[in-house]
């Protein structure tokens, strides 16, 4: 973790041994709650849920702020989908949250996996909604098409960090594409809610913030996340700063008060922590961590 000390009002909960690690570790199933290093993974396992991180656990790109490792990933699990189905049913959950690491050795970036996995949901149980949480895909506007006329609820791209810090902390991303794969998604499908995710105590601007708010609001995005950044491992870029819970909901009612039907923020919000609560238009602090 940070060699900085955590705030008083970080308090990251233990994980333990939970009944839902063994039952995603019985289906041959990662979590980017483990592999990301979440701080939250031994809440939502005690609450039996996950957040489901398919098409492998090694990424083709290296972001400074992550902790899924980098490396060349191996083929897709063609049996993954039903076995993300088939635990999502057994775990009882009513909102299936969909995740990945990013595939850019795939033609389509792993669009067709989160189709397949989408379908296969459905296929056991139809009305379990879901929420994908993608890549940019390289902006592959047709495979951005083809996984959203699956029916996904919530379509989710996390924007990360403000443009100036794009070439430290997503130095193989862009900015610009990432709001282009929001808008896109919106223009395409209006019906499907859009969701984005930021990180603060990178070294960035309230100002800044404020602004990758307007572009984002701009783009159509419904939904908003913000949390404190924590660094996962000592390779990781450490933590520039601590935001007080104070600056959290200020940014809270400054989203609210530029339109966003429903935003978490908080140091421990996370863009697929009580993501059901945020899709149902909870805005209530009660609802989140």
């Amino acid at each position: 973790m940070s060699t900085m000390r955590h705030p008083e009002w970080i308090k990251v909960p233990l994980t333990g041994t939970h009944e839902t690690r063994k039952l995603l570790r019985s289906f041959g199933l990662s979590t980017v709650c483990e592999e990301a290093r979440c701080p939250n993974q031994g809440a939502c396992f005690s609450n039996n849920t996950a957040t489901f991180m398919i098409l492998g656990d090694k990424c083709t790109r290296n972001c400074s702020f992550c902790a899924v490792d980098s490396d060349i990933p191996g083929p897709p699990d063609p049996d993954e989908p039903y076995r993300v189905a088939k635990a999502s049913v057994k775990l009882g959950l009513a909102f299936v949250v969909i995740t990945s690491v990013t595939r850019d050795d795939l033609k389509d970036g792993g669009a067709g996996h989160f189709t397949d996995t989408i379908k296969a949901i459905r296929k056991l149980k139809k009305n379990i909604k879901t929420e994908v949480l993608t890549p940019d895909f390289k902006g592959n506007y047709q495979a951005l098409k083809s996984l959203l006329e699956a029916g996904p609820d919530v379509f989710n791209h996390n924007i990360e960090t403000v443009p100036r810090l794009y070439d430290t902390v997503r130095p193989q991303a862009d900015y610009l594409l990432s709001i282009n794969i929001l808008k896109r998604a919106k223009q395409m499908f209006p019906h499907i809610m859009t969701k984005s995710g930021m990180m603060v105590g990178l070294g960035e601007t309230y100002r800044e913030i404020l602004e990758v708010m307007q572009d984002l609001k701009r783009a159509g995005c419904d939904y908003l996340t913000i949390g404190q950044y924590l660094q996962p491992r000592r390779n990781n870029i450490p933590v520039a700063e601590y935001i007080r819970p104070e600056v959290f909901e200020q940014y809270k009612q400054e989203a609210l008060d530029m339109g966003f039907r429903a935003v978490a923020s908080s140091p421990l919000t996370r863009s697929s922590l009580n993501a059901g609560a945020l899709f149902e238009g909870a805005s209530a602090e009660s609802a989140f961590i």
